[in-house]
């Protein structure tokens, strides 16, 4: 048994005043600092700097002290220094600490336009080069994603979750066609991610945050190179597959 799994199962009634009172206000006060960093680094110095020093130990310093333990298999499919579209599964709002804290890579992610509302957030991931989307306006949202890549230095990655939201059920949701739309435009591969356990962690449309093991699968990228964008379906259908394989029969 892991230390995770002890602390649920020995303070099942004491776990919401760990959160409340220690992981709120330490995921807040991160927050804040994190942004009060990252934000002149970024502008000053190097937005990767900014993302993989300060905004990647932001997210880790979440998922310690949620507590979540992190298993990671598959990181030799990495090849350091190749820009990739990373498509992963999206059970929870927790999914991003865990993709974004420890997968490695330098990655800017596809978000919602809402979130530019957010204190200390916004700022932070407008200076590294985050992309906001109008989800009502796919013209707006192709136009801020194509214009994102073309300024993405080398080995920069870019993060789609690719049904689009949270999975309610658990179960995988159809696979929408912008991030394969942007490889196959980019030229750039993709790289599928499995993630399980967050659903557990921070169920959709909750706030509820409980201790556990979460799963990061990084498979094989997929080749773009040769495609085109009458494969567009074929691409999405084969990502699907792969991540689906290392979900649980329920949630594939």
């Amino acid at each position: 048994m892991n230390e995770s799994t002890s602390t649920a199962n020995g303070f099942p009634a004491l776990y919401p005043l760990w959160q409340w009172l220690v992981f709120v206000p330490i995921a807040c006060l991160a927050t804040v600092i994190g942004a009060i960093l990252a934000v002149p680094l970024a502008v000053l110095i190097s937005p990767r700097l900014a993302n993989l020093y300060v905004a990647a130990n932001w997210a880790r310093v979440l998922t310690r002290c949620a507590p979540v333990r992190v298993d990671i298999d598959g990181m030799e499919n990495i090849v350091p220094g190749q820009s990739y579209v990373v498509v992963a599964n999206h059970q929870s709002q927790f999914d991003i600490p865990v993709i974004y804290g420890h997968c490695g890579l330098d990655l800017r992610w596809v978000m919602k336009a809402e979130l530019r509302k957010i204190p200390f957030v916004a700022a932070g991931c407008r200076a590294i080069g985050h992309i906001f989307v109008n989800r009502a306006d796919p013209d707006q949202a192709r136009a801020a994603i194509n214009q994102a890549v073309s300024r993405l230095p080398q080995g920069t990655g870019i993060l789609f979750f690719p049904e689009g939201t949270r999975s309610r059920s658990g179960q995988l949701l159809q696979f929408k066609k912008g991030a394969f739309r942007v490889a196959i435009d980019q030229k750039m591969p993709v790289l599928p991610i499995s993630v399980t356990g967050t659903r557990e962690v921070m169920p959709a449309d909750s706030i509820r945050i409980r201790p556990g093991t979460v799963r990061l699968t990084i498979h094989p990228p997929i080749a773009t190179d040769s495609l085109s964008v009458n494969q567009l379906s074929e691409l999405s259908r084969r990502t699907q597959a792969v991540i689906a394989s290392s979900l649980s029969p329920a949630s594939a």
